[in-house]
């Protein structure tokens, strides 16, 4: 038998087990190494949301309602029984606390990333989506920043495929499915330098804003 989470069910004793461990050890590197609170989320199924909502708008993508976060600084042991609780949660961050995300397309994030990493600018992590987005960490505060930053360097006008993801919102951490549709990945994985200090957004907007309108046109 398997368990369940909201009526999904996972099966294959041994497999699951795996990930459970897989699961606790990302957990406790979240939070006992890069600082970053973590929050047990839904999964989904053939576009079915653990959660039981039929209507649900972000199927295995959001905080599961009656799940208490695992803090920031607990390590393996707290970490594994904290997500005991939980078996088969989705590891989700959120967005506002240690860290803002500017998300753009994957086809543009990329050759981004590429030449920021050339032009020898400080970076954070990147991870990439299933569903072709690129998430850079940035400094809190950049999603309330960014309409302002994007006037200030003459790209407000422009039709970008750029947001900034702040306060409120929480992003699915690898080595987590998205949706249902496959794992979240590291493009450029959390160090101790860059988890607890995100670069500004300031200095990866210009690039990020040039990429995404080359990219599109």
């Amino acid at each position: 038998m398997g368990f369940t989470i909201g009526g999904i069910r996972e099966m294959r004793t041994g497999a699951r087990r795996r990930v459970r461990t897989t699961e606790c050890t990302a957990v406790a590197e979240y939070t006992g190494l890069w600082g970053w609170d973590v929050v047990p989320g839904t999964r989904a199924l053939s576009g079915q949301c653990s959660c039981g909502d039929p209507a649900c708008t972000a199927p295995g993508a959001h905080p599961l309602s009656f799940a208490e976060p695992v803090p920031a600084g607990a390590g393996l042991d707290d970490a594994a029984k904290a997500w005991s609780e939980y078996p088969g949660a989705a590891l989700l961050l959120p967005v506002g606390r240690a860290f803002d995300v500017i998300e753009v397309a994957e086809a543009a994030g990329r050759p981004a990333l590429v030449r920021l990493e050339r032009m020898g600018l400080p970076l954070g992590p990147v991870c990439v989506t299933p569903t072709g987005r690129a998430r850079f960490f940035v400094a809190p505060g950049a999603a309330a920043e960014l309409p302002q930053l994007l006037y200030r360097m003459g790209w407000d006008d422009a039709d970008l495929d750029l947001h900034g993801l702040g306060p409120g919102s929480y992003v699915t951490a690898p080595p987590s499915d998205l949706g249902g549709l496959g794992p979240v990945r590291w493009l450029r994985p959390p160090t101790l330098d860059t988890a607890g200090a995100p670069p500004q957004a300031r200095l990866l907007l210009g690039t990020l804003a040039y990429i995404c309108h080359r990219t599109h046109f």
